[in-house]
């Protein structure tokens, strides 16, 4: 049976037509009570529409201050057969044109430590304005404390 207790899922941006378009960003979230987060970005529909992903770390839920900073992704760019895992800076990335594929974004919580803040969010960059649908969903991982029901990572 999955443990569900172990993944606390947050709806970072909810699937709309033209989803990326001009500067948008996913619910902020609080990493404290966990180690990992991961962005999984769903591009449905989009043939030549790209954007730069950028991950911010933020002083709050507002978010009052942020601050760029390193991550990992990778891209699904068809089926399920996943690309390489890779670095980037906290210059981000930006993603291949096309349809149908996902992109995971995976931030540990020590990343956040050189900014001494809290909270994390997803932030894109429209490159080539071209509508994409698609969405954004936030899973945090590995809590810090066992509990049945997760405190809420969004207040």
């Amino acid at each position: 049976m999955l443990q569900m207790s172990i993944v606390h899922a947050v709806k970072g941006l909810d699937p709309v037509a033209d989803v990326f378009d001009t500067v948008q960003y996913s619910d902020v979230v609080k990493l404290k009570n966990h180690h990992n987060c991961l962005f999984t970005v769903h591009i449905g529909v989009g043939a030549t529409g790209t954007q730069t992903f950028t991950v911010e770390a933020c002083d709050d839920v507002v978010p009052t201050n942020v601050s760029a900073i390193p991550f990992h992704y990778r891209q699904t760019l068809s089926g399920d057969t996943p690309g390489a895992i890779t670095a980037a800076a906290s210059t981000g990335f930006t993603d291949t044109a096309g349809s149908s594929k996902i992109i995971e974004v995976e931030i540990e919580s020590q990343a956040l430590a050189a900014s001494g803040y809290g909270y994390v969010r997803l932030k894109s960059t429209e490159v080539v304005n071209s509508p994409v649908l698609g969405g954004i969903l936030v899973q945090l991982f590995n809590p810090r404390y066992a509990v049945a029901v997760s405190d809420s990572a969004i207040v």
